[in-house]
């Protein structure tokens, strides 16, 4: 008898590989575990060498199972690019949602991570707060979302925090230092509130808006400091202040909504961490 790989199989043992396991496989693929193993044993008695092993509740790839999953992802990739040129199935679509902060920075390297897993995937972006990524990712509208948190996701990096104001700005007399900051809730407005009021200067929100580019607005009116994601240069019209104090990185985390493809937030994931790791000021 003629051996063969099987198509569907072969999608089961990525699926094993991807989403951590049997059991999460056949979630994932809408089928029984019993089919995902059946699938594997099929694919063994082909290769006539043990692929899979479980150890206690882990699956781990034998050295066979590991040239066979590369395999498998090739020719799924072949198979799927023929399925949507010769019947028109749709060209997958994935919505990643990326924080205002280092946005620029942000959208290239995701668009080039995924290209590199499907050629041909159409990218959506959004462009938001991290509350309102985190909402749309819950209500399964985000496949992605790269979001400033200190928890929670997969680390890719983080962002150094810097002081701005107009240049020459100086707080008003009477005491208090004036902040500009996104509005409630933002983790970024609640630890510069925090530094200032340890620094004993009083801080107050003398102006808050939706997005980031209000706020940077506000600073350039002088209507107040403004602590920001620093990727670069430092806005135009402000300027760095040195005499605050520093202030730690803030995280970015990337997290996916359940049910979505792991290689591709692991590709998202690895190619964020690849350019965060260079700093931002030599870079830019």
């Amino acid at each position: 008898m003629e051996r063969a790989l099987d198509i569907v199989a072969l999608r089961s043992l990525v699926g094993v590989a991807d989403y951590g396991g049997f059991h999460r496989a056949a979630d994932v693929l809408r089928v029984s575990q019993s089919a995902i193993s059946q699938h594997v044993r099929r694919l063994e008695k082909v290769v006539g060498r043990p692929l899979v092993e479980r150890r206690g509740r882990q699956a781990v790839f034998t050295t066979d199972g590991q040239l066979l999953l590369g395999e498998a992802r090739r020719i799924l990739a072949a198979h799927d690019g023929a399925l949507r040129r010769l019947i028109g199935i749709e060209v997958p679509a994935v919505a990643v949602g990326v924080p205002e902060h280092a946005a620029d920075l942000i959208l290239a390297v995701v668009t080039e991570a995924l290209q590199a897993v499907h050629h041909d995937v159409r990218v959506r972006f959004r462009v938001d707060r991290t509350a309102r990524l985190m909402d749309a990712l819950d209500r399964g509208s985000l496949d992605l979302a790269v979001v400033l948190t200190d928890s929670g996701g997969l680390p890719v990096g983080s962002l150094p925090m810097r002081w701005f104001a107009a240049p020459g700005w100086r707080p008003p007399e009477g005491g208090g230092w004036p902040l500009v900051a996104v509005e409630e809730p933002c983790m970024i407005r609640e630890r510069a509130l925090g530094a200032l009021d340890a620094r004993g200067l009083e801080p107050y929100v003398a102006c808050d808006s939706g997005y980031v580019a209000g706020v940077i607005d506000a600073a350039r009116a002088g209507l107040g400091l403004a602590l920001l994601a620093e990727t670069g240069p430092g806005p135009d019209g402000l300027e760095e202040r040195a005499d605050l104090p520093p202030m730690a990185p803030i995280s970015l985390h990337l997290r996916a909504r359940r049910g979505a493809d792991p290689a591709l937030g692991s590709a998202v994931a690895n190619a964020l961490r690849g350019a965060l790791a260079t700093p931002l000021r030599a870079a830019s």
